[in-house]
């Protein structure tokens, strides 16, 4: 490694929000945001809701108790919280606080509501995207495909979406995910574009310093 790489890799870590409606393709384009780029880590939320099938206490979510998140609340432990169809949703703050210093981006998948907080808790180091269906059919199609909840959950979850999708202007990026593949490519260009902002490049000064004074 030269020591210009040694120097880009002294960069600060970004924090990544995905939002969407339910069924718009956050958590499969997270997923595979996180298999194509070893820089990035997934932050791993706290609920009281019960694991669905496949879920792992640790991996997907960490399942507590609502006195147990009252608890981390009170104690000013969350950097983001929720309430979405009577469950608890947050963003342990320490975790997410050590990876930044050491370089790490991490991902959210969070709706709006933790985004609004994200953006007050650490605006500088974070980017925040919105994803949208193609329309409103294939949303749907694309709930009842998944086959993961009934049909009352699924007419719960299309009648919430238009209040989500009502907030996508608060997002600095916002993508349509018609095709994955190419909704895909635009995310990782975005990252690519973020990680070199000149405010996220602490060792430009220096770097800077250095090249004028002939070093």
């Amino acid at each position: 490694m030269s020591d210009l790489d040694h120097l880009k890799e002294q960069r600060r870590g970004l924090m990544i929000v995905l939002s969407s409606p339910s069924g718009a393709g956050k958590t499969t384009m997270t997923r595979r945001l996180l298999a194509q780029d070893s820089q990035i880590a997934m932050s791993v939320s706290v609920t009281t809701r019960p694991p669905r099938p496949g879920e792992r206490d640790g991996e997907d979510y960490y399942f507590i108790t609502k006195d147990a998140f009252a608890e981390l609340e009170a104690d000013g432990q969350l950097l983001e919280h929720a309430r979405v169809f009577d469950n608890y949703y947050g963003t342990p703050r320490g975790p997410v606080e050590d990876a930044l210093a050491d370089g790490k981006d991490i991902v959210f998948d969070i709706d709006w509501q933790g985004a609004q907080q994200l953006t007050e808790a650490a605006a500088d180091d974070l980017v925040k995207i919105f994803i949208l269906p193609p329309n409103m059919r294939e949303l749907e199609q694309r709930l009842r495909t998944r086959a993961q909840d009934s049909d009352d959950v699924i007419a719960k979850r299309m009648s919430k979406s238009e209040n989500e999708i009502s907030h996508w202007a608060e997002y600095d990026y916002v993508l349509v995910n018609e095709n994955i593949d190419r909704a895909m490519g635009e995310l990782l260009s975005i990252v690519t574009a973020e990680r070199m902002r000149r405010k996220r490049q602490p060792w430009l000064s220096g770097f800077v310093k250095r090249l004028i004074d002939g070093g």
